[in-house]
């Protein structure tokens, strides 16, 4: 099983190595295959016994294959489209290591301290967002919000959550498929700096948006 698992790791390496001469969208379908295919052989390998574990190796290497994300033509659109829609906000847009679309929205014009209804000023970031899912619906959408450390976990857990679920409730109402989203609320848990001031503090108050689109779904 070493042997193999070895192997798997230089595949993985000659992928990413191998990514130089690529088109971001071809950069992204290799990093993700290759990294899921390392991972579905290591699975492989350790489902499969004697003479079974090369072949076990090479089925989770196939399954792993299709199981990471890729940053399409279709991605780049969307990240340009974002970016243009929310210049001067104070809105982050930008790539993930993982092939993912990520909006970071800060306090100030996602929600008021302590609440967890959606500020005017958000909308219409929210609406754009919403034209891009329309453009490109094989995408799933994860949202997670956070808080500072103001206050409990009792009160922070559930309000980070409700920011999160709120804003999926916005897009639902726009015509995005619920069942495209998974929201999560991390309270106070995950800061971006040290809660020692009021601007740190409004800095980890905030929502983040991400955007995967399958390798499968390609």
């Amino acid at each position: 099983m070493r042997t193999q698992l070895t192997a798997s790791a230089v595949v993985i390496a000659l992928a990413i190595s191998g990514c130089a001469n690529m088109s971001e969208t071809q950069k992204g379908t290799a990093k993700g295959a290759a990294i899921g295919a390392g991972a579905g052989a290591v699975v492989g390998a350790l489902a499969g016994k004697g003479k079974g574990a090369a072949i076990g190796a090479a089925v989770g290497a196939g399954a792993g294959a299709i199981a990471g994300n890729v940053w399409s033509k279709r991605m780049e659109e969307q990240k340009r489209q974002m970016e243009q829609a929310t210049e001067g906000t104070g809105v982050q847009v930008s790539q993930t290591e993982d092939n993912r679309l990520k909006l970071a929205i800060p306090s100030d014009i996602s929600f008021a301290s302590g609440k967890a209804d959606i500020e005017p000023n958000f909308r219409p970031v929210l609406d754009s967002f919403a034209t891009t899912l329309k453009n490109n619906p094989n995408t799933t959408v994860t949202i997670v919000g956070h808080t500072d450390n103001t206050g409990s976990d009792a009160i922070n857990n559930p309000l980070s959550l409700n920011r999160a679920t709120n804003a999926r409730n916005y897009l639902t109402a726009r015509g995005i498929s619920s069942n495209r989203f998974t929201v999560d609320g991390r309270g106070s848990h995950e800061p971006l700096v040290s809660n020692d001031t009021l601007a740190n503090r409004a800095k980890n108050r905030r929502v983040e948006i991400f955007v995967a689109e399958p390798q499968a779904a390609q």
